[in-house]
């Protein structure tokens, strides 16, 4: 069971747009990446759609965005 099974219906909603807002700003590390996956998956199994990014231009590594 990870952290987001945990969540009501509408906070793991607001940590989806959270994460999409940064796609939407090209900024997508690997953890963000890794976190929307566990979203995705607790959305799936909740019978709950979400709106997949159309695509991610860059993959930042936690170094990388530091240095933005």
């Amino acid at each position: 069971m990870n952290f987001y099974s945990k969540l009501p219906d509408d906070l793991l909603i607001a940590f989806y747009t959270e994460i999409m807002k940064k796609i939407e700003n090209e900024i997508l590390t690997k953890s963000l990446y890794d976190e929307l996956g566990l979203i995705f998956d607790v959305a799936h199994q909740r019978r709950i759609t979400l709106k997949k990014p159309d695509y991610c231009n860059q993959i930042m590594s936690e170094e990388e965005l530091l240095n933005v």
